[in-house]
């Protein structure tokens, strides 16, 4: 396939100024002239572009997740009667099992979910929060002289909320049982499953990581028990997790109750107890979830997106949307400079405001109708300069991105519900902790905390941590459209706004719009930083993948952007989508190549 790709963009003109997929490498002479790769590859395509696979059409129910074991568990929930939301929640626990490398139980989750009964969106926060025990300034003393809080081990645990975050879901939109729904996940835990591609590379990353900080963690011997006793699980091996069954199955059984209320939650306590942590079997009992509304801003041609409030980043996504839409971006060539400069200083400005503003809402209130005011979106646009970078930006005055891995998925059932659900463990696996016999690790969302006192995002006991994990919806003419999401921290919001540009301005079709190169801006000031922003990059670094052409990266250098060519798709995130044709009712399903994942319907 990539060398199908390199021969298409050597014979492609256009190609010079368009969005081409991440992996089609470019060849080029010293001059720049492209020439032809010797290589010969795969065929053409009959129709649409050469670097895409068709999207997949069916009419009764739609799955993309990112691994194909998960999608035909989740459809095979939808024949035997079960809501998108029954299959989402299938999905998500299989995920958990065959992905751990991104997600799983120990982590939290946001949905936005479409119920066709009341014609609403409805968004849901199952994010944990800080020990209720722990005061800032005890935990300042246990950072032991550290400016910024560690990544791994105990210090940045929060109570995990993707259990309760099911049975939320559940209560209110399932219709088979919770033994039903986890039943195929506890049968592969206990049987086993072949690693897929993708996920046995990020297996060797995460353990080289771990490795190389076994002193921060502490406790790390039933992480390796659980994960690694062979070394990092390679590709086409066969991983099973009895513990992680045996969990399940307790929570298939007695519910959520057991989790954070029982037996589950008193090992929790007594693991966190016996390596030094902070958590407690109080901060599970008092967890919830919070039923959240979605934020919704028109970008053009009846089409709005819609994201979560903070103290996730989703409104980031429609501060640029809102920024955007000030400029007919369909005026260049996809892929031009000029695109990616309007993209890149959009978001730079969004997360200035992201940076200072987005914190747990319960204790650090944002002032989110000035911030996603039209008025405001043309304030902030009229701030970029159309031929250069501009070197700092501020945020707005009125009268908060980190690395992640992270799985996305998004099921719709034949009734016309659509789910789009975001799962995370934070960095990479998480904190390299697993409670004994509990077979899932621990995320360790905490360290997105602020350190700074005055900061919103600041660290306090019983507090969500500001979050980078969104799920996306959109909608065409006031009706549903859209559920789709991407992976990977700060990628996230202008991920999915490049994905909208793709499809709104340039009538990419869903799979193109995943496929397509993107850029991936990063640096400015940070929801952990303080206030002012002390060591922060402000210009940050332009990220494109391979499909961007030579002609526009030195155009944007030009420009004053540094920007950096990645080979891989690592940081530029994991899409999944499913598209509601408003007409028909038939649905559109695409995943993306730089994961594993299936789309598939019936």
């Amino acid at each position: 396939m990539q060398d199908m790709m390199k021969r298409f963009l050597a014979f492609t003109a256009a190609a010079a100024l368009s969005f081409t997929p991440a992996a089609a490498q470019q060849t080029a002479t010293k001059s720049g002239v492209q020439k032809p790769a010797l290589e010969i590859g795969g065929g053409g395509r009959p129709v649409g572009e050469a670097w895409a696979r068709s999207p997949v059409y069916a009419a009764n129910g739609m799955v993309a997740t990112a691994h194909p074991l998960a999608s035909q568990i989740a459809i095979d929930i939808l024949k035997k009667g079960g809501t998108a939301v029954d299959a989402a929640i299938a999905a998500n626990a299989a995920l958990g099992l065959m992905e751990p490398t991104g997600n799983g139980i120990g982590g939290d989750l946001f949905a936005i979910i479409w119920d066709p009964k009341t014609q609403k969106l409805y968004g849901l926060n199952a994010s944990g929060k800080s020990p209720m025990g722990t005061s800032y300034e005890e935990f300042i003393k246990q950072l032991d002289g550290r400016e910024t809080i560690p990544p791994f081990g105990p210090l940045p645990v929060t109570v995990p909320g993707t259990v309760d975050g099911w049975f939320e879901m559940h209560e209110r939109f399932g219709r088979l049982s919770m033994a039903d729904i986890l039943a195929p996940t506890i049968d592969y835990a206990n049987e086993g499953h072949p690693i897929a591609p993708v996920i046995g590379y990020y297996f060797g990353r995460n353990l080289k990581r771990f490795e190389e900080n076994l002193d921060m963690i502490g406790e790390f011997e039933n992480a390796r028990a659980t994960y690694f006793a062979d070394g990092p699980p390679k590709e086409g091996k066969i991983f099973k997790n009895p513990d992680l069954a045996n969990t399940l199955t307790k929570i298939a059984e007695g519910g959520r109750d057991v989790f954070y209320k029982g037996e589950i939650a008193r090992t929790m306590d007594a693991y966190f107890k016996r390596i030094g942590g902070n958590l407690r079997y109080e901060d599970f009992a008092a967890h919830s979830s919070k039923w959240v509304e979605p934020g919704c801003v028109t970008y053009r041609k009846g089409y709005e997106l819609c994201e979560l409030p903070p103290n996730s980043q989703g409104f980031a996504a429609l501060q640029m949307a809102n920024i955007l839409k000030n400029i007919d971006l369909a005026q260049y060539p996809r892929g031009s400079a000029e695109v990616l400069h309007y993209i890149t200083e959009a978001k730079r400005l969004a997360f200035e405001d992201v940076a200072r503003f987005y914190a747990d809402p319960d204790m650090s209130p944002a002032p989110l109708d000035w911030l996603l005011s039209d008025a405001y979106g043309k304030e902030r646009f009229a701030l970029i300069d159309p031929a250069k970078a501009s070197p700092e930006f501020g945020p707005g005055e009125p009268k908060l991105e980190g690395e992640g891995d992270t799985t996305y998925l998004t099921v719709a059932d034949k009734d016309g519900m659509m789910v789009s659900l975001i799962q995370s463990n934070y960095r990479g696996m998480g904190s390299g902790l697993v409670a004994d016999g509990l077979g899932f690790m621990f995320q360790d969302r905490g360290e997105l905390f602020s350190l700074d006192p005055n900061h919103p995002n600041v660290y306090a006991p019983g507090k969500r941590p500001f979050q980078t994990i969104i799920p996306a919806f959109m909608k065409k003419d006031g009706k549903p459209y859209m559920s789709f999401g991407l992976m990977g921290g700060g990628m996230q919001p202008q991920g999915h706004v490049q994905v909208m540009i793709n499809m709104v301005d340039y009538g990419m079709n869903l799979q193109e719009a995943g496929d397509a190169a993107r850029l991936n801006h990063d640096g400015g000031r940070q929801p952990t930083n303080d206030l002012a922003g002390t060591g922060a990059d402000l210009l940050g670094t332009l990220n494109v993948e391979p499909g961007i052409s030579d002609e526009t990266v030195e155009r944007l250098k030009a420009m004053g952007h540094k920007v950096k060519r990645v080979d891989n798709g690592v940081m530029f995130g994991g899409y999944q989508a499913i598209v509601r044709d408003p007409e028909t009712g038939v649905y559109h399903g695409a995943t993306e190549m730089r994961k594993d994942g299936q789309a598939l319907g019936y």
